[in-house]
C-alpha cells in the first residue's frame, strides 16, 4: 500500500501501482469524468501512469491551466494524426499548448496550407476523436529513437533527439501516429468534443532566422461544444477589440518600414494617453519618496558584461555598435538597471540615506525575431516605468510590501480588477540559468513568498520562471474577455549588487552591500497601451481619453461662440477639439461617436442666447443643458472619482 496526500492535507491509501484515473473514481464519480491530468510530487503526469511511492497528488480537471495544457497538448497529437493522414511524407517540429489552444510547426514541402483546407483538417480530427484511441506511453533508447525518425526522414525531430540524454526519451502513440514527447497526455482521444483550428503563420525551425520556415497551424479544442461557441462569441469580440485595428482607426500609433519593423511612432492621441499613465504614476511615486532620473539609450558593451545581461540576452540583442575608436564597443541598452546601478555608484551611501528610490521612463531594445512582432504588444523598442530601489536587507519586506500596493493602485485605476501573482522562483534542477549564491536566492526568494502571503495575494508558484538575477513577482492581469496578460513585475536581486560592487556605510562604520528592487508596475508602455486599448475597446475613460470633448455648432454663424466654449474648456485644462466642418449636424454626432469621444456639446441659437450648452455623452445620448462653469465642474468631478 502507498499513501497519497492531496492538497488539503488529506491522506489515503491505495495500492501500489493506482493510476490518477482510480483515484478520481474513488473520490467520485463526477471528478472521474471531468479529471485530464494529475500531479505527482509536482509533476504532471498522465492520468493513466501508474503512482508506485507515496506521493503528493492534486487531480487538473479545465478548471486549472494544467488542465488545460493537457488538453491542448494531446489536441496538438491529435491534429499531427490527422496531418499525417491528410499530407503524407510531412514533417513535424514541435507541436506545444499555448496559453489559448496550441500550435503545430509543420514542414509540408513546396504545399502551402490554405484557410480552406483548415476546415478539412478539423473534420478528419473530429474523425479521429471519436475512434478514442489511446494516448500510449513508451520509453525508448535513445539508439531506437534515433533509428525510428531516421526511417521516417524527420530531420527536425532527429536534431531534438541530440539535446536529449539517454534514459530520458520518451513516445506517445495514438492510432497511427508517433511523436517524441514528455507529454502528458489525456487518457484518450474521446475527451476532445470540440475543434477549431484558427490560423495560420510562418514560423523557423527553432526561432532562428537562419532556419527554415515552417508553417505553423494554430487551433484550440474543448471538452464540450458549448465551450467553443462562447469561445467563437469572444473571438469576435477580440478582433473588434484588436489594438493594431483600433489604433490606426483612432490615429493612437502607427509603424513605418523605413524606420523599422517593431519600432512603433506615436501619434498625437496616442502620446496623449501615454502622458496621461506617466503623469500619474510620476505623480505617485513622488507621494512615495521616488527620484526621477534620465539615462541614455546606449551603454559601453562592458557594462552590460558586469550586468550579465550580455551573456544572456546579448544574442536577443543588437549587434555592437562600433565607433571610430577601434578600442569602442556600445550596444542600444536591453535594460535600464545597470545604468542606475552606476547612478546609486556616483556618490558614497550611507545606511541612513537608504533606501534610494531611483525611478525612469526608460527606453530598451531587444532584437525580437520578426515572426514575433505583434502590433505593440511585442516589439523591438519599448519604454519600462522602471525603478529600482537600494535597501538594507531589513528594509527589503517593507519595500516590497509597498510596492505591492503601488501595482495593485495602478490596476484598480485602470479597471483591471482580477489578477494573479505569479511567484516566479529559480529552476532547482537547472541552476546555471542564473547568477548568484544559493544562499541569495532563498533569501530573495523567502522575502517574495512572505510579502505576497501578507498582502493577502492569490498566488501561484512557477518554477523555472525566475529572471537570471533574482526571482520576481508578475501580476497575470485577466482582461474583459477572460484572456491572461503578465503586466506588473517586482523582483528581489542581491545580484547586481555584488556585480557593481554597490556599497552603503552601515551603523558599524562597515561598507555593506545593499538590496536591489527592481519594479515596474505597467512594464512595457507599450504592451500595456496595447492591452488597454483592448480592455476599453478604445472607449477610454475621460482622464486618459485623447480628447474628451468635442464642440459641434449646429450651424456655421454659431461657429465663434461653439469656439468661445471651446477655449473656456480648454483653458480649464478639459482637451477640446472644435467641429466647425460645413457638415450636417447627425453626421457630426455619427463621426464623433466612432472617435468614441466621451462628451460631445451642441451649441445653436438657444444655447448662444442663454449662454449655456447642451451636452451628449458617447453611447448614452443628450444629458440636457449646462451652464459651462457646471460642465467643467461635471468633469473634474467624474476625473477625480476615478
Amino acid at each position: 500500500m502507498i499513501k497519497i496526500t492531496f492538497p488539503d492535507g488529506k491522506v489515503v491509501t491505495h495500492n501500489e501501482g493506482v493510476t490518477g484515473l482510480e483515484i478520481a473514481e474513488s473520490i467520485s464519480p463526477r471528478l472521474a469524468k471531468e479529471a485530464l491530468g494529475i500531479s505527482v510530487d509536482g509533476e504532471t503526469r498522465d492520468l493513466t501512469r501508474p503512482i508506485n511511492t507515496d506521493a503528493q497528488v492534486k487531480i487538473f480537471t479545465w478548471d486549472d491551466e494544467e488542465g488545460k495544457k493537457v488538453m491542448w497538448h494531446s489536441s496538438a497529437h491529435l491534429m499531427a494524426e490527422a496531418l499525417q493522414e491528410l499530407y503524407p511524407g510531412i514533417k513535424f517540429g514541435i507541436g506545444p499548448p499555448v496559453a489559448n489552444g496550441y500550435y503545430y510547426d509543420v514542414d509540408l514541402g513546396d504545399h502551402e496550407i490554405t484557410a480552406a483546407e483548415l476546415l478539412m483538417i478539423e473534420k478528419m480530427m473530429v474523425d479521429l476523436a471519436r475512434k478514442n484511441e489511446k494516448y500510449v506511453r513508451t520509453k525508448v533508447a535513445k539508439a531506437e529513437a534515433v533509428k525510428y525518425f531516421t526511417e521516417k526522414g524527420d530531420e527536425y525531430k532527429l536534431e531534438l533527439i541530440e539535446g536529449l540524454n539517454p534514459g530520458e526519451i520518451t513516445f506517445y502513440t495514438q492510432g497511427n501516429f508517433t511523436d517524441l514527447c514528455r507529454g502528458p497526455h489525456l487518457p484518450d482521444t474521446s475527451y476532445i468534443k470540440a475543434i477549431k483550428l484558427t490560423n495560420i503563420a510562418g514560423a523557423y525551425w527553432r526561432g532562428d532566422e537562419k532556419n527554415k520556415q515552417l508553417t505553423r497551424i494554430y487551433g484550440i479544442t474543448f471538452p464540450k461544444q458549448k465551450m467553443l461557441d462562447e469561445y467563437l462569441v469572444l473571438l469576435e469580440e477580440a478582433k473588434k477589440r484588436d489594438h493594431r485595428k483600433l489604433g490606426k482607426e483612432l490615429e493612437l500609433f502607427t509603424f513605418s518600414d523605413k524606420v523599422g519593423a517593431g519600432l512603433p511612432l506615436w501619434l498625437p492621441n496616442g502620446t496623449i494617453i501615454r502622458d496621461q499613465l506617466e503623469q500619474f504614476l510620476r505623480k505617485e511615486q513622488k507621494k512615495r519618496g521616488y527620484v526621477p532620473v534620465i539615462t541614455p539609450h546606449i551603454g559601453k558593451k562592458d557594462l552590460y558584461v558586469t550586468s550579465g545581461h550580455y551573456e544572456k540576452y546579448g544574442k536577443d540583442s543588437f549587434q555592437p555598435i562600433t565607433t571610430p575608436d577601434s578600442k569602442e564597443e556600445y550596444l542600444l541598452k536591453p535594460m535600464n538597471c545597470p545604468h542606475h546601478c552606476e547612478i546609486y555608484k556616483s556618490k558614497a551611501r550611507s545606511y541612513r540615506d537608504l533606501p534610494v528610490r531611483i525611478a525612469e521612463f526608460g527606453t530598451v531594445y531587444r532584437y525580437e525575431q520578426s515572426g514575433e512582432l505583434n502590433g505593440l504588444t511585442r516589439v523591438r523598442g519599448f519604454t519600462v516605468d522602471d525603478s529600482h530601489i537600494f535597501c538594507r536587507a531589513d528594509q527589503v519586506k517593507e519595500e516590497f510590501l509597498n510596492v505591492i500596493d503601488l501595482v495593485t493602485l495602478v490596476f484598480t485605476k485602470l479597471g483591471f480588477s482580477e489578477f494573479t501573482a505569479q511567484i516566479s522562483l529559480r529552476d532547482p534542477e537547472n541552476k546555471t540559468k542564473y547568477i548568484g549564491s544559493d544562499e541569495n536566492w532563498a533569501k530573495a526568494e523567502s522575502a517574495i513568498v512572505e510579502a505576497a502571503a501578507e498582502k493577502g495575494l492569490k498566488t501561484i508558484t512557477e518554477l523555472g520562471e525566475a529572471a537570471f538575477y533574482g526571482p520576481k513577482l508578475d501580476f497575470m492581469v485577466k482582461d474583459v474577455l477572460g484572456r491572461s496578460w503578465q503586466l506588473g513585475t517586482i523582483q528581489v536581486d542581491y545580484n547586481l549588487p555584488e556585480r557593481f560592487e554597490l556599497e552603503y556605510t552601515g551603523a558599524d562604520n562597515q561598507k555593506h552591500r545593499p538590496v536591489m528592487i527592481h519594479r515596474a508596475p505597467f512594464g512595457s508602455m507599450e504592451r500595456f497601451m496595447g492591452i488597454l486599448i483592448e480592455q476599453c475597446a478604445g472607449e477610454f475613460p475621460l482622464w486618459l481619453a485623447p480628447e474628451q470633448v468635442m464642440v459641434i455648432p449646429v450651424a456655421e454663424k454659431y461657429i465663434n461662440y461653439a469656439q468661445n466654449v471651446c477655449n473656456v474648456l480648454n483653458n480649464s485644462e478639459i482637451r477640446t477639439s472644435l467641429d466647425d466642418r460645413n457638415e450636417k449636424i447627425g453626421k457630426k454626432i455619427r463621426e464623433a461617436e466612432l472617435k468614441k469621444v466621451p462628451y460631445m456639446v451642441i451649441v445653436g441659437e438657444k444655447e448662444e442666447t442663454e449662454e449655456r450648452i447642451s451636452v451628449r455623452k458617447h453611447k448614452e445620448g443628450d444629458l440636457g443643458a449646462f451652464e459651462v462653469s457646471l460642465f467643467i465642474e461635471h468633469l473634474k468631478k467624474e476625473i477625480e472619482s476615478i
